[in-house]
C-alpha cells in the first residue's frame, strides 16, 4: 500500500495491485466437439459426466482486446481493509491467503471500492474470455502450465491440504503470462453470466437453474479435482455456501 493525501487533508491508504499486462490476441476458447468424449474419458475417475464438458464446446478463436489482470487472487488482508471500510464480515484466515466465501455481488462491490481508491480506475472482474486468455496464452494448452497435469503445481484436492495456501505458492504452475493460481486454491468469479457458447451441441442447457448464482466461475479451488484446473472448464456455484465451495476472485482492469 501507499499513502496519498485526501481532499480533506488526511492520509488515505491506497491498495497497490500487481497487474499483469495481457496483450491483445486470440484465445482458442473451449474444446472441439469431437474431443469432448475423449476429455470425459481422461477424467472419468473424477465422476464428472460428459454432459458437463459439453458446455465447453465448440472450440472458437476469440479476439480479446488488451487488458490487465491481477497476478494473484484478492487476499484476506486486502479484503479486510474493504470489510472494515464497509462494515462487512472478515474471515479469520491468514492475510496472505486468498479470500473465499465471497458472493458475486460482494466481489463486484470490492472492485468498485478499490477503483475509487485508485483514482477512478475501472477495476472489475474478468470476463470468461479474458480469464481463459490469461490462463492459456496463445496456444490451446489444457492447463495454465502446459498440456499435462502434474501434482504439486496447484493447490487441488490431490495435495490433501484441505484448505487455502498463501497466494503465489506454486510459481511453477504459472500461466504463459506469469499469472499465478489460475488453477486451484480459490475458485474465481468472472463477470460472465452462464450461457451456451454459440453453436453448442444439442442438450447443453440454456440456463443452469440449479446454480445459486448465474455467473461462471473458473479455475477450481483446493477442494476440487484436476478437471476443474483445465483452462477450458466452465462451471458455477452449485452450493449455497461460497466459502464451502472455495469461491474467491481476482481483479481485472483496462490496459494501461
Amino acid at each position: 500500500m501507499r499513502s496519498v493525501r485526501s481532499s480533506r487533508g488526511g492520509a488515505v491508504q491506497v491498495e497497490q495491485v500487481d497487474w499483469v499486462d495481457i496483450p491483445a490476441g486470440v484465445v482458442r476458447r473451449g474444446t472441439p466437439v469431437d474431443e469432448v468424449a475423449a476429455v470425459a474419458r481422461r477424467y472419468a475417475d473424477t465422476g464428472v459426466p460428459m454432459e458437463w464438458y459439453l458446455k465447453e464446446a465448440p472450440r472458437a478463436e476469440i479476439h480479446v482486446p488488451a487488458f490487465r489482470i491481477a497476478r494473484t487472487p484478492v487476499t484476506v488482508g486486502q479484503w479486510k481493509r474493504f470489510a472494515a471500510a464497509t462494515r462487512r464480515p472478515a474471515p479469520q484466515a491468514p492475510t496472505d491467503h486468498p479470500v473465499i466465501g465471497v458472493a458475486w455481488e460482494a466481489a463486484t462491490a470490492y472492485c468498485r471500492w478499490l477503483g475509487e481508491r485508485l483514482g477512478g480506475l475501472a477495476v472489475r472482474l474478468p470476463t470468461e474470455d479474458e480469464w481463459e486468455r490469461a490462463a492459456r496464452g496463445d496456444d490451446d494448452r489444457e492447463f495454465p502450465w502446459g498440456d499435462e497435469y502434474r501434482t504439486g503445481l496447484a493447490n487441488l484436492v490431490d495435495l490433501g491440504i484441505g484448505t487455502t495456501t498463501p497466494v503465489g505458492s506454486f510459481p511453477e504452475g504459472a500461466s504463459p503470462f506469469g499469472v499465478l493460481d489460475m488453477a486451484g486454491n480459490a475458485d474465481e468469479w468472472t463477470s460472465t453470466r452462464y450461457a451456451p457458447y454459440p453453436g453448442a451441441p444439442a442438450g447443453v442447457p440454456n440456463t443452469e437453474g440449479w446454480a445459486f448464482d448465474p455467473h461462471v466461475t473458473r479455475g477450481g479451488a483446493f477442494r476440487h479435482d484436476r478437471d476443474l484446473a483445465r483452462c477450458a472448464r466452465r462451471h458455477g456455484a452449485y452450493e449455497p455456501d461460497p466459502e464451502a465451495i472455495g469461491v474467491g476472485f481476482r481483479l481485472a482492469a483496462p490496459a494501461a
